[in-house]
């Protein structure tokens, strides 16, 4: 059985003593794919190095909501200014055949670590270089749907809505984008019954798995620092949730993921 965790931070510090036994555990779990996403530059350019020093492991580049603030050259009442050397940067990246996406890029409104406006501004940024580079987007998205909705729709961009917890609405607005569902590890926590109901609505072909490790541990390790080895976790209980085999989700989420990021052959 071969997996694929859709969505990782392999260069956090919770694994500086030990990420290479943490890709190790991964792949002798069957992950054969994980796309590890930056969330600034610095930490894009990180997912870019270990990219390339492992196989099966692949890049997406981009700025987060959180840290829209680093890719602002000026903020004040004439208006909020990008960085272009940071874009510039980000593009010279993603030439590097290991970049398969921009992400982790979004919207976050729960926490408004940078200003809204501020995040608004970095992400159309993103979505005009995705455009012109013709790469999906990873999007991040918390207690900001219409606006996130209304802004992407602006753009002809394809992707991942990744760590799904929306409601109907996004939920369909996703697809009729022909956005890929990333779902994590939330899916395997109690009383979730409405995101049960949600994934049953996923086409199959438009379906993906994550850990977002190493955050949002599943429920058989919660408390625990998440790692990408626990996508089987959450295939698990998306194949109960649809009624097949683990082996058949398996098959189905890492094929959705060579389309999605173009990827012809994970190692």
């Amino acid at each position: 059985m071969q997996l694929c965790d859709s969505h990782c931070h392999l260069e956090t510090n919770r694994y500086v003593n030990d990420r290479a036994e943490v890709i190790a555990r991964a792949r002798h779990a069957g992950v054969r794919m994980l796309i590890t996403c930056g969330s600034d530059l610095a930490t894009s350019k990180q997912q870019l190095e270990l990219a390339s020093q492992y196989p099966g492991v692949y890049a997406a580049v981009g700025i987060h909501g959180h840290e829209a603030n680093s890719a602002i050259s000026a903020s004040n009442d004439e208006g909020i200014a990008c960085d272009e050397e940071v874009f510039a940067s980000l593009a010279e990246l993603t030439k590097h055949k290991s970049v398969v996406a921009l992400g982790e890029l979004g919207l976050d409104y729960h926490y408004e670590f940078s200003p809204r406006q501020v995040q608004q501004v970095v992400l159309k940024r993103q979505l005009e270089l995705a455009g012109l580079l013709n790469l999906p987007v990873i999007l991040h998205n918390r207690e900001s749907d219409s606006d996130l909705m209304e802004m992407v729709d602006a753009f002809p961009v394809r992707g991942v809505l990744h760590c799904f917890l929306g409601g109907p609405e996004l939920l369909d607005w996703a697809l009729n984008r022909g956005f890929y569902i990333g779902i994590a590890g939330p899916i395997t926590y109690p009383r979730m019954e409405n995101l049960h109901k949600l994934v049953k609505r996923i086409p199959l072909d438009k379906l993906l798995v994550e850990t977002d490790s190493p955050y949002l541990a599943p429920q058989q390790v919660r408390g625990r620092r998440n790692e990408p080895a626990n996508v089987a976790y959450v295939a698990n209980q998306v194949a109960q949730i649809l009624g097949m085999d683990i082996e058949q989700v398996a098959e189905l989420t890492c094929t959705n993921a060579r389309v999605c990021f173009g990827v012809k052959d994970a190692a």
